[in-house]
């Protein structure tokens, strides 16, 4: 017996949470009863159990790395009508749903699945899993600017984890400077709120690392399967993560 919200996303349904929340709002049927309680348990092998009124059914888990461009809605469905990372990936048999999100105006990796404990699992903020993203800011912070950022900076809801920061590249006819940044949480807009905080706005932000994946070979707006050993070196990863075994960031420190 397992509870019923991992059995939906052991299905492929959505995430763990968003199945939290069709159960409480009463779209879960098992044995044609309206379950709105979390927590119950069920056998997928022997109970009926419907979503919608839709029965659920096994799906062999796919895990995808997709480039994401920019001007992409990381969601399944969006009621405004604007385009959506699932929409290209239409031609699969699986219903698959990104892990976490990536703004509507910023690219690069994102992850996506049918398994939901895997997508719990990369996104439990116990875990602090890395994500390295390139930022292209206005003007040029120095050295002290990065500095608060490696210490870690005040935002709105609280001071971030120290994050890992390097300059890339410096453009002086645009004034504008290419900035590597690792963070350790998934706050909504996050990397684009800490340069704003030390007054150099993100013109471009691109996510090129997630744990040990790199974007490398995809591109934009193209995908290709994960490997077994890759899901399994991400999996690691988180767990390790969460153990606080690799959690220890020095300032100045890069994972390049």
């Amino acid at each position: 017996m397992e509870r019923l919200q991992k059995v939906l996303a052991e299905a492929g349904i959505a995430s763990r949470r968003k199945c939290e929340e069709l159960i409480t709002a009463g779209r879960v049927q098992v044995n044609d009863q309206v379950v709105t309680t979390l927590g119950v348990k069920v056998d997928a092998s022997q109970d009926l159990i419907k979503v919608d009124g839709r029965p659920i059914r096994k799906q062999s888990k796919v895990y995808v790395m997709f480039n994401k461009p920019k001007g992409v809605i990381t969601s399944a469905e969006d009621p405004e009508g604007r385009k959506t990372v699932t929409d290209f990936f239409k031609h699969l048999k699986e219903r698959i749903y990104p892990i976490g999100r990536l703004d509507y105006d910023t690219e690069g990796l994102l992850l996506l699945t049918n398994d939901g404990e895997f997508a719990h699992l990369l996104t439990h903020p116990k875990h602090h899993v890395p994500r390295t993203y390139l930022a292209t800011v206005k003007g040029v912070p120095h050295g002290s600017l990065l500095d608060k950022l490696r210490d870690g900076i005040k935002l709105e809801d609280g001071m971030t984890s120290p994050a890992e920061v390097e300059y890339q590249d410096v453009n002086p006819e645009k004034n504008e400077t290419v900035v590597k940044i690792t963070i350790y949480e998934g706050r909504n807009r996050q990397v684009r709120r800490m340069f704003e905080a030390i007054h150099h706005p993100v013109v471009k932000l691109k996510r090129v690392q997630f744990g040990p994946l790199q974007l490398t070979g995809v591109p934009r707006g193209k995908s290709r399967s994960l490997t077994p050993h890759e899901v399994d070196e991400l999996r690691t990863a988180a767990l390790e993560m969460g153990k606080g075994k690799s959690h220890n960031i020095q300032k100045g420190e890069s994972d390049a």
